[in-house]
């Protein structure tokens, strides 16, 4: 661990939200954030449309891997953002959680994919701003 602020994004499969989220966090903020991904019921592989909707953006998430959610993972992150998995995650105090409502782009149309794609990376610029506060602006490099 570093003491770089550290996020961990949790959904069921750990599949396609939290993929996605991953891969602009990692993307947009570089190493200034520590982040990390799991599911309550990981699945086996990504989900293929999140890869083409990210792979659009020049974003390649194919290197990622679904993971089980433990409570170590859980207790070493700053803030968990929660997709989904409803009462599955586990709580510890002194851990800040938020939950983003975003759809289930299981089974969804690469144009589906898309909307919820646009709508986690808005969610992301914004957890970048809060996070790290000392930057301005025009020093995300938020594209």
């Amino acid at each position: 661990m570093t003491d770089n602020p550290s996020v961990l994004f949790v959904c069921v499969h750990n599949a396609g939200r939290s993929q996605m989220a991953q891969g602009f966090l990692n993307h947009l903020a570089g190493d200034a954030i520590e982040v990390r991904s799991a599911g309550t019921a990981p699945a086996e592989s990504l989900n293929p449309t999140a890869i083409e909707a990210m792979a659009e953006l020049g974003i390649d998430i194919t290197a990622q891997q679904p993971k089980l959610l433990t409570p170590d993972t859980l207790q070493t992150t700053t803030v968990v953002i929660t997709m989904g998995c409803g009462d599955a995650c586990p709580y510890y105090p002194a851990i800040d959680y938020r939950d983003w409502q975003l759809a289930d782009p299981a089974g969804q149309t690469l144009a589906a994919v898309r909307l919820i794609r646009n709508e986690i990376h808005t969610h992301v610029t914004t957890l970048i701003t809060e996070l790290l506060p000392e930057l301005t602006p025009g020093q995300h490099p938020i594209n």
